[in-house]
């Protein structure tokens, strides 16, 4: 559906097009922003206005309400640092992935697109040149749904020369839909790290007002090197607040929210650390900075598959998903269960050489097969479980050690980068 005939030919007198600045006058009062695209279930009478705050207001304009040209921007360039590499500072290496984080409104079509530089990025933040001398290069330029294994694989490979050429930390601007994946891949991929590597990211473009895009990349750089930690880790917004942050464990860590600023959330354990106005408060003995070579394991095999059961689900469910795969996590119900159907169809996949591993769907708490029937059913066929571990990371994990170890049981259930618990408390 498109404008009304009336509305049309208003915004035609103007000569207005999308990415204008627009001022309407309605109900008494003045809304002024940038016009936006008409979009086919918006009503013929309504313009989409993006205010100065970030966000989009629709108003309906009738005859009489006054709708106004003020400004007819050009969309900028993307910016340049200003401030030069001096060599006395530590070196920061930016490996930039795309994502929002590094994503721009195209005001013409509405759209948001990744950046094509990461010195655009980095020059919304200018504070980070006091910091570190900023080395920043573009790896991909891609939202986070587009990541696969071979991205991994690549990213791996890309922060590992950046640590052996002697790098401080690096830190990678990633979309938030998947970064808890790439975070995981990453620690078992680089194993040990003599600097931290930090996967940052942000629920607001870089162009808007509210964007938590410079103050994520500020609050990241300054705890690389003023911490003593070398761990992959993921570094988001701990609450409303522009100035608190939390850092997790890149293999413990879930977006718990669409749309929050402190969408993402450690499960099973408390962050790495905490960043609030008055300091950082670390929780765990983390990987202290050392002088260590990485030598990256990349290897993974790719077919395999992450499955949620479902009641009702039947056992060609799963047989279809898993043919022609080499390994399967589960996330069950409970405490890592499904129907008694499959039980025969996991024993059957697992005789013919393809693992499987039990998780649990609640995410919080561990699985524990030993405790029902159908649990012990399982047990008994093999199957693999992996404590309080996140199904995405056991996924990662379950591709790793199928590429990189003889015992992939032993592997799966052996923690290697703080993705499980050696030891639990019960909660009361």
């Amino acid at each position: 559906m498109s404008y009304s005939q009336t509305l049309s030919d208003r915004l035609d007198s103007l000569q207005a097009v999308n990415g204008d600045v627009l001022s309407v006058t309605t109900g008494g009062r003045t809304y002024e922003g940038t016009l936006m695209p008409h979009h086919d279930f918006s009503d013929p009478d309504v313009l989409v206005l993006k205010l100065k705050s970030g966000y989009n207001v629709g108003i309906k304009v009738g005859s009489e309400d006054g709708v106004d040209l003020v400004q007819r921007p050009e969309v900028p360039a993307p910016k340049k640092r200003d401030k030069p590499v001096t060599g006395n500072k530590p070196r920061v290496a930016i490996i930039g992935t795309g994502g929002t984080i590094a994503s721009f409104v195209d005001y013409r079509t509405g759209a948001v697109h990744p950046a094509l530089s990461t010195d655009a990025l980095v020059s919304q933040v200018p504070e980070l040149a006091d910091l570190a001398d900023i080395d920043s290069k573009v790896l991909f330029s891609i939202f986070s749904e587009n990541m696969a294994p071979h991205h991994w694989q690549e990213l791996a490979l890309a922060v590992a020369n950046e640590l052996n050429k002697g790098a401080e930390a690096v830190l990678i601007p990633h979309g938030t839909d998947s970064m808890g994946y790439t975070a995981a891949a990453l620690a078992f991929m680089l194993g040990e790290i003599p600097r931290p590597v930090i996967l940052v990211g942000a629920q607001r473009s870089s162009d808007r007002p509210s964007s938590d895009s410079p103050s994520n990349l500020l609050a990241a750089t300054r705890f690389a090197i003023e911490q003593d930690v070398a761990e992959v880790c993921v570094l988001m917004h701990d609450g409303p607040s522009d100035d608190s942050f939390a850092v997790h464990f890149g293999t413990r860590v879930r977006k718990m929210h669409t749309s929050r600023r402190d969408a993402f959330q450690s499960i099973n354990v408390a962050p790495l650390a905490t960043i609030s106005p008055d300091g950082v408060t670390i929780n765990h003995a983390p990987r202290r900075k050392s002088d260590v070579k990485v030598e990256a394991r990349m290897a993974l095999e790719k077919d395999v598959v992450l499955l949620q059961y479902f009641p009702g689900m039947k056992p060609w469910h799963f047989e279809r998903a898993v043919s022609g795969s080499h390994g399967a996590v589960i996330a069950g119900s409970g405490l890592g269960h499904v129907n008694k159907e499959m039980v025969e169809f996991i024993s059957k996949s697992i005789y013919g050489g393809t693992p499987v591993v039990m998780t649990s769907q609640c995410l919080n708490g561990a699985t524990n097969l030993g405790v029902y029937d159908t649990g012990r059913d399982l047990l008994q066929a093999g199957v693999i479980t992996v404590d309080d571990m996140l199904p995405e990371t056991a996924y990662v994990k379950l591709m790793w050690s199928l590429a990189n170890s003889d015992d992939v049981a032993t592997t799966m259930r052996t923690p290697i980068a703080n993705e499980m618990s050696e030891r639990r408390e019960m909660n009361v």
